[in-house]
């Protein structure tokens, strides 16, 4: 018996740790008095945003048109030289990012579901250059510089949003495409992970899978599900994500290298029918908590730091779009947790898609519709945050 019960002793300290627990509903923070103006109106469900170094706007449309917007609101005729993609239900032309060097060379990375045959698609990323004309421009040089294996069938769960960390490596975000959710959990494929990959799609040497058998080396993190948003964090270079859950538990996470977030072994949510997923648990041991969850689901998507000068309140928070409810919150982090959360725009009954932070310290907020909106965010005149 003795002999027994050490053997048990020396499992249980041998296993893995649970992870941290996970925040949800944190009280609501100071509420900001708003000016809420329209930039531009028109789009055809925009997806992604881009400030250009003069000022304008450049906007995808999932249906695939990629366009530009002036300061006076005047949308720019389809830029020229997409690529044939998929535009059906979740798909089509997605994210897009400017490279640090955009304003000497025009080059711009985006994302977008790709055909692959057989009635399969991906989410795929092209590099190309942007030649500016006039009111518009051309794309050029196009390359694809990675494509998500494998393919799957349907039209959901497509994730893809792009950030360079702080050397230029390029994360990109991937869903598990709903067909492949056991997948998430399976490193050699880039199913619901966390890519990394260099401008040139060659995955760089720090990554935690290179070198490793039967593991793809530009997996960066894995167990997710259908990551929408992704912002870095300019103080400490941290990558942080958005990522919706079934119903209920979309998740904030700060994925890091070689760590495991669950999907779909745990989740704090259940299935559309009212059925747990798996064994319906929400930790196991080695697996990770998400930072904060939401439940009921907001329907997480665009994801950014405010980094301006117009809100000082606002210094370091994240702003977090929610399609499913209409809403912009505000999270207030303190040593990397959620203290307090503000929604906003609650009264545009608008499903916010991105969000970003001009330079002049504004924010911007792209509006998923058929009408869909360029909105921007400024104190209002009188008040304070």
């Amino acid at each position: 018996m003795r002999s027994h019960l050490m053997a048990m002793t020396v499992a249980l300290a041998a296993s893995p740790p649970l992870a941290h627990a996970a925040q949800t509903n944190a009280p609501a923070a100071d509420r900001t008095p708003l000016n809420v103006t329209e930039v531009a109106s028109g789009l055809e469900n925009p997806w992604s945003m881009q400030v250009l170094p003069d000022g304008r706007i450049l906007v995808t449309e999932r249906p695939g048109r990629l366009r530009i917007i002036t300061a006076d609101g005047q949308i720019s005729e389809p830029i020229k030289g997409l690529p044939e993609l998929v535009a059906n239900r979740q798909g089509g032309l997605l994210d897009i990012l400017l490279a640090s060097d955009f304003a000497t060379t025009g080059t711009v990375y985006f994302s977008y579901s790709e055909p692959r045959g057989s009635q399969l698609n991906g989410t795929s990323v092209m590099r190309a250059t942007l030649k500016l004309s006039g009111s518009s421009g051309t794309l050029e040089d196009g390359k694809v510089i990675f494509r998500q294996q494998p393919a799957a069938g349907g039209f959901h769960h497509f994730g893809s949003r792009l950030v360079f960390d702080k050397t230029g490596a390029l994360f990109v975000t991937t869903g598990e495409r709903n067909t492949l959710r056991d997948s998430a959990q399976d490193v050699s494929t880039h199913i619901g992970k966390v890519i990394r990959i260099l401008p040139d799609g060659s995955a760089p040497k720090d990554n935690p899978f290179v070198g490793k058998t039967d593991a793809a080396p530009e997996v960066w993190s894995y167990g997710h599900r259908n990551l929408q948003g992704a912002a870095l964090d300019p103080a400490t270079g941290k990558l942080w994500t958005t990522e919706h859950g079934p119903q209920g538990g979309d998740e904030l996470n700060q994925p890091q290298a070689g760590k495991n977030y669950g999907w779909p072994i745990i989740t704090h949510g259940i299935d559309y029918s009212g059925a747990p997923i798996g064994d319906g648990i929400s930790e196991k041991a080695g697996l990770e908590q998400p930072v904060y969850y939401w439940k009921p689901s907001i329907g997480t998507s665009g994801l950014a730091f405010y980094t301006g000068d117009l809100f000082p309140a606002w210094k370091g928070n994240l702003l977090a779009g929610g399609l499913k409810t209409n809403v912009l919150e505000r999270l207030v982090l303190k040593d990397e947790q959620v203290i307090a959360v503000e929604p906003l725009l609650t009264d545009l009954g608008q499903r916010i898609r991105d969000v970003r932070v001009a330079a002049d310290g504004s924010v911007l907020v792209l509006t998923d519709a058929t009408n869909g909106k360029v909105l921007r965010l400024t104190p209002r005149s009188g008040a304070s945050p």
